[in-house]
């Protein structure tokens, strides 16, 4: 016997009641989960767009728009302009006195049997021919320039020197360019300091295969003048 006070009736209509609240309710939990799975995903689409526009405008442009600065040259280019001479035609004699040497600046030949410092060395006078064509046989690169040359240019010929190792510079009067690089048997013609014929020269003759005596030293020889 059942104590509930309701009517049979009453008391389906309540348990209905009861269902419907129920049924609401998971509606509303679903809705609810479903905006927010909505919005989720939606937030999920907007960051991948804003990432992907970051890294298109974070890529180099191509075509027309691409930037103008010139690529890099590998420093084991080609040389254009460079001139060699027949190493055997050099000779290595030691000599006490002047040489009259058919090139200037000299690539090689007989000279003085003391070397010019070229361990990295900038020199602010001339030199002697003869000593620092000794340079060159131990396997240093001589930068010249005359006073056609910028003072720029200059100035960062004389910084690349100055922390390179079996190379020295000096200014040289009378020689056909500006600015002329020489090492054993090699010389070029360059257009300024950041002409990368200039690199390449460095990266290819200093102590590179033409030296006569590879490892000789650039200490210990003829300072400044």
């Amino acid at each position: 016997m059942s104590l509930d006070p309701r009517t049979p009736m009453a008391q389906q209509h309540d348990a209905h009641r009861a269902r419907q609240r129920r049924d609401r309710a998971l509606a509303i939990g679903l809705s609810v989960l479903v905006v927010v799975g909505l919005v989720g995903f939606g937030s999920y689409l907007l960051l991948e767009k804003s990432e992907a526009s970051d890294q298109e405008q974070a890529a180099p442009a191509g075509g027309a728009g691409a930037s103008s600065e010139k690529p890099v040259e590998p420093a084991d280019g080609p040389i254009a302009g460079l001139r060699t001479w027949d190493a055997a035609k050099l000779t290595r004699n030691h000599v006490t006195g002047n040489v009259a040497y058919p090139m200037k600046p000299p690539v090689g030949g007989d000279h003085n049997p003391v070397w010019m410092n070229c361990d990295g060395e900038v020199y602010k006078k001339a030199l002697p021919d003869v000593n620092a064509v000794h340079s060159l046989e131990h396997g240093s690169v001589w930068v010249t320039y005359t006073d056609k040359a910028p003072e720029a240019d200059v100035a960062k010929l004389a910084e690349r020197v100055g922390r390179t190792p079996y190379s020295l510079m000096s200014p040289y009067e009378g020689q056909s360019g500006a600015i002329m690089l020489t090492a054993w048997g090699n010389q070029v013609t360059v257009d300024g300091a950041d002409d990368p014929r200039v690199g390449r020269f460095f990266s290819k003759f200093v102590q590179g295969p033409q030296t006569p005596e590879p490892g000789a030293p650039c200490t210990g020889g003829l300072g400044a003048p």
